[in-house]
This record gives structure tokens, C-alpha cells and sequence, in this order.
């Protein structure tokens, strides 16, 4: 049976957005679909972050979630924390479509994003090749422009 979740950004600014989550099984790679709006065109950061807390903004959202204890990296990379997914791409018009698969993420277990945040950040993400200390946290992805909740949906 597929496991599905959503998440629903919001920011302080125009920024808003709907995620979807689908993983067929146990084990299977996740995908992840949907779109932002309201970013300046070009690539931002997007990345699952460790806590289900918005009580302070986004902010309270914590670092990147990293259960493995690695350093920051792209999707495609073995040293990755989980929550890394790259970038999205915001068109001209601002919107950024999501058509991600991804093998590390999962919707079940003890390392499941469901009830974690998802951040999309106002600068590009470097995937940890930034050669600084903060690339290999963050990926100098600079401030959080929108975030939400991964929640259970049917």
C-alpha cells in the first residue's frame, strides 16, 4: 500500500507552496511533486529539516535533518544528510515546478520525514562543494523563505 504525505510552505513573504509525497513501498524511492511560488527565478535550496516545529518561524524548524551524522551534499551524493534534495528551479514567472525521486528520503520508519519540516531557502544550495565550513552544513542555501509541516495525508 502507498504511504503518502503533504506539506504546505508558507513564509512570511509572497512565497507558498504545496508538496507531495508518494512512496509505493517500504524501501521504494519517494517522489516528490508539486510547486512553489512567489521565488525570484533561478535555483533555491530545498531540504527536509529535523523538527516539526514552526512555533518561531522557520527558524524553529532546526538544521537539516541528519540522522546519519554526514556532512551536507547533493541528492545524487553518498554523504548527504537525508533531508538534502537539492534545488528547485523557479521560472521567470516565479514558480518552481517539484519532480523529485529519491531513494534516501522515506515516508516510513525510523528515519521517516513525515512530521519533520520542509524549507525552501532564498539562495541556491551549492551541495556542499562550497569549500567553507557552512557548505558542508548548509550548502550556503542562505535564509528560510517559506516552510511547512510533512503531514499524513490520504
Amino acid at each position: 500500500m502507498a504511504k503518502k504525505a503533504v506539506c504546505v510552505l508558507k513564509g512570511t513573504g509572497e512565497v507558498t507552496g504545496t508538496v507531495y509525497f508518494e512512496q509505493e513501498s517500504d524501501g521504494s524511492p519517494v517522489k516528490l511533486s508539486g510547486e512553489i511560488s512567489g521565488l525570484t527565478p533561478g535555483k533555491h535550496g530545498f531540504h527536509v529539516h529535523a523538527f516539526g516545529d514552526n512555533t518561531n518561524g522557520c527558524i524553529s524548524a532546526g538544521p537539516h535533518f541528519n540522522p546519519h551524522n554526514k556532512t551536507h551534499g547533493g541528492p545524487t551524493d553518498s554523504d548527504r544528510h537525508v533531508g538534502d534534495l537539492g534545488n528547485v528551479i523557479a521560472g521567470d514567472n516565479g514558480v518552481a515546478k517539484i519532480d523529485i525521486v529519491d531513494a534516501m528520503v522515506t515516508l516510513s520508519g525510523e528515519y521517516s520525514v513525515i512530521g519533520r519540516t520542509m524549507v525552501i531557502h532564498e539562495k541556491e544550495d551549492d551541495l556542499g562543494k562550497g569549500g567553507n565550513d557552512e557548505s558542508l552544513k548548509t550548502g550556503n542555501a542562505g535564509g528560510r523563505l517559506a516552510c511547512g509541516v510533512i503531514g499524513i495525508t490520504q
